[in-house]
Formats: structure tokens, C-alpha cells, sequence
């Protein structure tokens, strides 16, 4: 496959950046997007060009590191993590635009990196379970009923990689923070901190600057494990009925 790549380029976050046109050629459609990119980097390697700088890291689809919009929509045109996209989903001679997630709550570091560190600001002020060290409790020690173990896990597969952020076109977080509080809100071992815990997320995550839900549903839309959007509702009910 040969491949027309308009891609993001920023020195740094206090530079100006604009989009860099590159020609890449001899990829194969097995390959997965960011191996694209590595072979491009090679090749600009060996120009004596800085590569381009992106964010990667286990590139099988659990860490959330690897995001980009890609032609528009945040990860590609799968419903999957960049790193888990193929180059079969696109054609020889196809033009990509590449560009970092857009949002005023993700600066951009260089060229596709942003900072993503807001999450781990909106984890750390309520995202956990404060319970005593010690031995493993016993397995059916505090009861879990199937329904909110079923919950539990799929809003635990959040893996905070920010596409929610990227497709809405506020730049709201709510489907990223809803995951957290309702994984733990909805389990036994979170009930005790179940009111603090989602008024601490809410205010560091409007605190962070992320934009306000209007419910057009693309963060649903565009994360790769399936986060519900009703999520988002049940956090809202969550955090009136702390209000009480």
C-alpha cells in the first residue's frame, strides 16, 4: 500500500503547530497503525528528520495510551484502539490525516502526545477504595450480588485513554469519570465513601476544565471497550442523591 499522511506536527506545547505532509509506501495491510507510524519514523530516521512523537505502550488494546484522531474520528474508523487498528481498514493511495486528541483539558506535549494527567488528577480524588492492609479477605467474605458484578466489570474495562474527550464536542470527560464512580459505587467494598466519592470526581473533573455533557452520545460512540452511555445518567442520580 502507498499512503498520503497529513500529519500533526508541534515542537512543543508553547510552539505553533500545522500539519506535515509525508509518503509512505510498501505497507502492508496486516499491519497495525502504529507500525505504520513506526515505518514512517524509520524512514524520517534515516533522512535525518525527527520522527514523529506519539504515545504507545502495551499496543494490545488494555493501557489507553495510544490516542489519535485519525480522518476525523478518535482512533479511526474501528471501534477500537489505534494500536489495534489495521491498515486493511483503509486503501492503497488513501490521504490520513493524523492529529492529537482536541481538547482544552489535554495540552499537547508534541506532535500527537497530549497530556492526559487530568485523569489521574480526577482518579486520585475519589477513584479507590480506602479499606485496611493485610491478608487477602476471604473470596465470599462480603457478598456481591450477579447484577452489580456485571456492572462493576464493564465499567471497569475503562481503560482512561480519552477518545470519550476527543469525539464530544464539548470535550466533556462525564463518560471517562462515570466508569470510575459507577464501578465502585455499584459494589459493596464502595459503599462507605459512595456520596464523597462521586462529589470529589465530579468537582476535580469540572475543575480540570472538561467541557459539559449535552448527551450527543459520541463519547459512547468512539470508546473502544463499550462504556454505556446511561453510565453517564446513573452518575448524575449518583450525585444528586449526595446533595441530600
Amino acid at each position: 500500500m502507498n499512503l498520503t499522511l497529513r500529519i500533526w506536527r508541534q515542537a512543543g506545547p508553547d510552539t505553533a503547530g500545522s500539519m506535515t505532509t509525508y509518503q509512505v509506501s510498501g505497507i502492508s495491510p496486516d499491519m497495525s497503525f502504529l507500525e505504520m507510524l513506526d515505518t514512517l519514523n524509520e524512514e524520517l530516521i534515516l533522512r535525518g528528520d525527527t520522527p514523529v512523537a506519539f504515545d504507545h505502550d502495551c499496543r494490545e488494546g488494555i493501557c489507553g495510551a495510544c490516542g489519535m484522531v485519525i480522518n476525523g474520528r478518535a482512533h479511526g474508523p474501528e471501534r477500537t484502539t489505534t494500536c489495534q487498528l489495521h491498515m486493511r481498514h483503509f486503501e492503497d493511495g488513501d490521504t490520513i490525516d493524523v492529529e492529537p486528541w482536541r481538547a482544552a483539558a489535554f495540552p499537547v506535549v508534541k506532535d500527537l502526545v497530549v497530556d492526559r494527567s487530568a485523569f489521574d488528577r480526577i482518579i486520585g480524588s475519589g477513584g479507590y477504595i480506602t479499606a485496611p492492609t493485610g491478608s487477602a479477605p476471604e473470596a465470599h467474605a462480603t457478598p456481591v450480588p450477579k447484577e452489580a458484578a456485571d456492572t462493576a466489570f464493564e465499567h471497569a474495562e475503562c481503560i482512561g485513554c480519552g477518545a470519550c474527550v476527543a469525539a464530544c464536542p464539548n470535550g466533556s470527560a462525564m463518560l471517562f469519570t462515570s466508569a470510575k464512580v459507577v464501578h465502585l459505587n455499584v459494589l459493596p467494598q464502595g459503599a462507605p465513601e459512595r456520596s464523597s466519592r462521586v462529589r470529589s470526581m465530579v468537582e476535580a473533573m469540572d475543575s480540570e476544565g472538561f467541557g459539559g455533557c449535552t448527551n450527543t452520545g459520541e463519547c459512547a460512540t468512539a470508546c473502544p471497550k463499550g462504556i454505556p452511555l446511561p453510565s453517564i445518567a446513573a452518575m448524575n442520580r449518583e450525585y444528586l442523591r449526595s446533595l441530600r
